[in-house]
């Protein structure tokens, strides 16, 4: 698909709170339409029954991105306790359902205590991960049988904020909203699956927002009726400092980046770190390794 680029369009990312409905590709193809340009693309995705926020960068912030893919994320869930489904979520088929009209929310808490820290997960079948070469959730819809690996992932957050009665086909239910703090890689659906497992009533998710990516939260976050009505982007150098250390350049220096060159390091180390000149322009996104610092992109035009 073309990546065309817009020298008219603005540089910046867009956070944008996604509604329910809608895939990411769907945001990320109004959004072009509102920025106009085709150089637009996301920080990760949201699944169509998630709402929240959705980090999309326009023109040169695209190349941000590489970097906030990785960040971690925060979530406000509702998981059902008592049936399992095909996709971990509503949406999909009903395979059991189970009473847990007994479970009470001592059990839960201590079930997502279980789950907090570094932990194994399993990602839900119908993920993105690629078996073979192509994606779980296509085999999955093929019919076929799709066994995941455990990885690891890290749960800092997983908070019971409330448990409620409920019922489905005349079976007593248990829903329970949590709020969930985790590492990026880290399935919601799965934590709701696992502990719906640990209970011994299975589980799934009903409802998920995201509220955080990285630096990135609702208070920031604009609908895309909003963004219809004065379409407007977080500036690359206000972006970058939200999101990374920041290193003040001098003159000579920033010259020195913008013509890919390395400079000397001062002892941040591997992570990213923004480069800025006197003017307080983004110039690069740099990592240290040993005594020199080298730019791992370059924003800012020589």
């Amino acid at each position: 698909m073309s990546r065309r680029s817009n020298p008219e369009a603005p540089s910046g990312l867009v956070v944008v709170d996604k509604p329910s409905g809608w895939t990411s590709h769907d945001v990320v193809a109004r959004v072009r339409r509102l920025a106009g340009t085709r150089k637009v693309g996301h920080a990760g995705t949201l699944d169509p029954m998630a709402t929240g926020v959705l980090v999309l960068g326009v023109e040169r912030a695209t190349r941000l991105l590489t970097f906030l893919v990785g960040a971690d994320k925060e979530y406000a869930a509702t998981i059902r306790l008592g049936a399992t489904t095909v996709t971990d979520d509503a949406e999909g088929e009903v395979l059991e359902r189970r009473d847990a009209g007994q479970v009470t929310q001592d059990a839960v808490l201590a079930g997502a205590a279980r789950l907090t820290g570094e932990i194994q997960q399993v990602p839900s079948a119908v993920s993105a991960i690629k078996v073979d070469g192509r994606r779980a959730y296509a085999r999955v819809r093929a019919g076929e049988d799709v066994e995941l690996a455990a990885r690891p992932v890290t749960v800092p957050r997983f908070d019971v904020l409330d448990a409620r009665p409920a019922a489905a086909d005349g079976v007593p239910q248990l829903d329970v909203d949590v709020l969930v703090g985790c590492s990026s890689g880290t399935y919601v659906r799965a934590l709701a699956r696992d502990l719906g497992a640990d209970l011994g009533v299975g589980g799934h998710l009903t409802a998920l927002r995201r509220t955080r990516v990285g630096p990135y939260a609702l208070d920031v976050a604009r609908d895309l009726d909003a963004l219809a009505d004065d379409f407007t982007v977080l500036p690359l150098s206000a972006a970058a400092r939200a999101a990374f250390p920041a290193r003040e350049l001098t003159a000579e220096e920033a010259a020195k980046l913008r013509h890919g060159q390395r400079l000397k390091a001062t002892g941040a180390g591997e992570a990213p770190v923004a480069a800025f000149d006197p003017d307080g322009e983004l110039v690069a996104v740099l990592t240290e390794s040993g005594p020199t610092a080298r730019p791992l992109v370059v924003l800012a035009p020589a």
